[in-house]
C-alpha cells in the first residue's frame, strides 16, 4: 500500500514522470510500475489544463507577429 500511496500521490500528481518513479521503485519493467501509479482523474485534468494554456500562449503570440 506504501508503494501505491508513494507511486500516486507523492510522485505522479507532483509532475513527476513515470520513469523516474519506476527508477526510484527500483522497477527493471515501465509496466511494473503502470500496476502502482494508477493515474489519477485529477492529474489528468491538470495535464489538459497545462496544455491548453500552453496552446494559448502559442496563439496569442502568433497573433501579435
Amino acid at each position: 500500500m506504501a508503494r501505491l500511496t508513494f507511486a500516486t500521490t507523492l510522485t505522479l500528481t507532483n509532475g513527476v514522470p513515470i520513469e523516474s518513479v519506476s527508477k526510484m521503485l527500483g522497477h527493471k519493467n515501465l509496466r511494473t510500475t503502470e500496476h502502482y501509479a494508477k493515474v489519477l482523474d485529477k492529474k489528468v485534468s491538470e495535464d489538459i489544463m497545462v496544455l491548453r494554456n500552453k496552446m494559448n500562449s502559442v496563439a496569442k503570440l502568433s497573433k501579435a507577429n
